[in-house]
C-alpha cells in the first residue's frame, strides 16, 4: 500500500471501529450520508407491535436499520425465533434481543430464505422491515408456501448533495437509494474505484455507469472495509 493516504468516501455514517481500522492502514474516510432511515413511529404501528411481544413468532429481519427501528418503537424482550442477515444486522439482533434467539443468519436474504425454509414446522413469518424493502425473501418465501406478513417499521429518504471533493480513490455505496440519491447530483471520473455492498446495490450502480465495481461478498461494513483494504494494498495508485 502506497505512503500517502487514500482517501475514500462512504455515502453512509460508519461505525468507528470501521474508521479507526481503515486509518491505521493510512485511509481516511470521509463520511457523507445519501439517505436518511425514520423509525415509522405511529400509534397505530405501536399497537401492532405490542400485539407482537407476547407472542411466539418467527421474527425476520434484514437490515440493521429494522432492528434498531423495532427498539425504537418498542423496546421490549420478546419469547421470539428470530432469523436475521448476518455480520452488522445479526450483532444489533444479539445486544438487542440476545443471542439465543437467534435461530439462523446468512449473508443475503436468498441464502437466509432457504435457512428458512430447512424448518418444516415454520409455516408464518413476520419480516420487519422498510417501506421500501427487496422482493428476494417473501417471494421466494410465499413460492414455498410460508405466509409472510410485513410490518414496515422505518421509511428511508434520499439526501442528494453535491461533491465538492473530486480527488477520492474509491466510493463506498451501501444500498440502492443511496445509490440513487448520489448520481442524481453527481458524476464520477474513471480512476475512481466503487465499492458496493452485495449485487442488488451493484445493479443500481451500473444503471447509472459502466463501469468495473468491487462488490462485498457480505453485507456488513467490516467486509466493505476489508475489500478496500485488498483492493488498494495490491493496487498502484497514481
Amino acid at each position: 500500500m502506497k505512503k500517502t493516504k487514500l482517501k475514500i468516501l462512504s455515502t453512509k455514517v460508519l461505525s468507528k471501529e470501521a474508521i479507526d481500522k481503515a486509518l491505521m492502514l493510512d485511509i481516511l474516510i470521509d463520511e457523507l450520508p445519501f439517505i436518511t432511515t425514520e423509525p415509522i413511529n405511529t400509534e397505530e404501528l405501536k399497537k401492532i407491535l405490542k400485539g407482537f411481544l407476547q407472542q411466539n413468532i418467527t421474527a425476520v429481519f434484514t437490515s440493521k436499520n429494522a432492528v434498531q427501528a423495532f427498539d425504537q418503537i418498542a423496546n421490549a424482550e420478546v419469547p421470539w425465533k428470530i432469523f436475521c442477515i448476518g455480520h452488522s444486522t445479526k450483532n444489533l439482533v444479539s445486544k438487542i434481543f440476545g443471542e439465543e434467539k437467534i435461530s439462523g443468519s446468512a449473508n443475503s436474504a436468498a441464502e437466509l430464505s432457504d435457512i428458512i425454509l430447512q424448518d418444516e414446522a415454520i409455516k408464518k413469518v413476520i419480516f420487519f422491515c422498510g417501506v421500501q424493502r427487496r422482493e428476494e425473501l417473501p417471494q421466494k418465501l410465499k413460492a414455498e408456501g410460508i405466509e409472510v406478513e410485513e410490518i414496515m417499521v422505518y421509511e428511508t429518504s434520499e439526501t442528494p448533495q453535491k461533491v465538492s471533493r473530486k480527488n477520492y480513490d474509491g466510493i463506498l455505496f451501501f444500498s440502492p437509494s443511496a445509490v440513487n440519491s448520489f448520481f442524481s447530483l453527481n458524476k464520477i471520473n474513471e480512476q475512481i474505484q466503487i465499492f458496493a455492498i452485495g449485487k442488488t446495490t451493484a445493479d443500481a450502480i451500473h444503471q447509472h455507469i459502466n463501469k468495473d465495481l468491487i462488490i462485498a461478498e457480505t453485507p456488513g461494513e467490516e467486509d466493505m472495509i476489508e475489500k478496500v483494504i485488498s483492493y488498494f494494498s495490491t493496487t498502484k495508485i497514481a
